[in-house]
């Protein structure tokens, strides 16, 4: 099997052993530097609404804001946290930004191998948006940069009103999922918002974080007082990652849940999702400050168990005893043998006995799912979205899901 790219759909396209190599060793990559990434946010948080003014009159006198012992591994630990910067400055400092470097280089590099290169089948959904393979890409591009540039204008607009500015980054990212939802393929609108909020994360490290540490290091290398305000903008904008972690996480593990990104009006589960991510911040952060609200868990698990109502896929399929448009059915079966899907699924109806793909009889998947599948494909599964009319997908899907179901319309 040849590994040479080859001009595919107007686009460079790879060879599918390839992409299935590039995709594995990507994929391990970025899931490693998250979990990383994702970690230290959590510990260096935890650990800055932790300190407790120091016992050591000493330790005070020389700059020494916080301190907290911890135990773990077998040992103590004493960790000290200077008000701007110790007295001497150390041979030896620990640093935290490759973890978040490797992290959007690596799932950029994914963006670009699995939705990029298959533009036209993975990123492009001509029932969403009429857009070419370029234009699609060129505008998932441009939506990363404006994202971040978005995010830093309202950071310093605002200033130090957190509240306010929450609140603007909470409609920035309704509005980027809304948009997103517009302008592409349903599975790729949910990476495309995650991937706009995993830049301004990345962002903030390169371009306020890390400079704001270089600061301190230079002043005193100088030997001149150091200038605490990038310091604080520094830990500001930690503190924004750290409440941007979950949201970031869902979008990255919704695109193997189509009843996330298949469901009707699919932007506004990606937004609850996304909010109930930052509220489970939120509920963590407020508790490491010594203020436990048991509410906020019990309001976040009814939100759950709203959603999984809200978004059943029983509640989507037409139910038997003429819940199924007939007409729809006979095209569907029709769709369903002249497509070939006969070769690959199991449906008794159709007298298929395919074993490459899910056995539908015991599946029994609903008409969302099928829809999803049928549109954007998955594994083996080729995205049929340019060779199937849409009005096609949804026969099939309704034929599927009822027939699959028991139901006879």
């Amino acid at each position: 099997m040849s590994i040479v790219p080859t001009m595919a759909g107007g686009l460079l396209g790879l060879d599918s052993y390839l992409v299935d190599w590039l995709d594995l060793l990507l994929r391990c990559l970025h899931v490693i530097a998250a979990i990383a990434w994702i970690g230290t946010s959590f510990y260096f948080v935890l650990l800055d609404q932790s300190l407790r003014p120091p016992e050591d009159a000493e330790d005070e006198a020389a700059g020494v804001a916080g301190e907290l012992w911890e135990v773990h591994g077998g040992g103590f630990y004493h960790v000290q946290k200077y008000r701007v910067a110790p007295p001497t400055l150390p041979e030896h400092l620990a640093w935290f930004k490759w973890e978040a470097y490797t992290t959007w280089l690596s799932g950029f590099a994914l963006v670009v191998v699995l939705y990029y290169f298959s533009a036209s089948s993975k990123l492009v959904d001509p029932s969403v948006a009429n857009l070419s393979d370029w234009e699609a890409i060129t505008l998932s591009v441009g939506l990363l940069v404006v994202a971040w540039l978005a995010y830093d204008v309202l950071c310093r607009l605002l200033g130090k009103d957190e509240r306010a500015l929450a609140v603007s980054v909470g409609v920035l990212a309704v509005v980027s999922a809304f948009v997103a939802t517009q302008l592409f393929a349903p599975r790729a609108a949910f990476l495309q918002v995650g991937a706009m909020l995993g830049t301004i994360m990345a962002a903030n490290v390169l371009f306020v974080i890390i400079p704001a540490h270089w600061e301190l290091i230079r002043a005193k290398e100088a030997g001149r007082e150091p200038n605490p305000a990038p310091g604080l903008e520094g830990k500001r904008r930690s503190v924004h990652n750290n409440y941007l972690t979950l949201p970031v996480l869902f979008t990255m593990l919704a695109g193997h849940f189509p009843l996330a990104y298949g469901a009707g009006r699919a932007w506004l589960v990606l937004v609850a999702f996304m909010a109930l991510g930052a509220f489970a911040r939120l509920f963590f952060n407020l508790r490491h400050r010594g203020r436990t609200h048991w509410w906020m868990p019990v309001a976040a698990a009814a939100a759950v168990v709203a959603l999984a109502v809200a978004l059943n896929p029983d509640a989507a399929t037409p139910g038997p005893g003429g819940g199924a448009d007939a007409a729809a059915v006979g095209r569907g079966r029709a769709v369903f043998a002249s497509a070939g899907c006969a070769g690959c699924h199991t449906l008794a109806d159709a007298s298929a006995t395919g074993a490459v793909g899910p056995n539908l009889d015991n599946a029994k998947p609903s008409f969302a799912l099928v829809s999803t599948r049928v549109t954007n494909g998955q594994g083996v599964m080729p995205p049929f979205s340019g060779r199937l009319t849409k009005q096609q997908i949804s026969d099939v899907a309704v034929y599927v899901s009822n027939i699959s179901h028991g139901a006879s319309p």
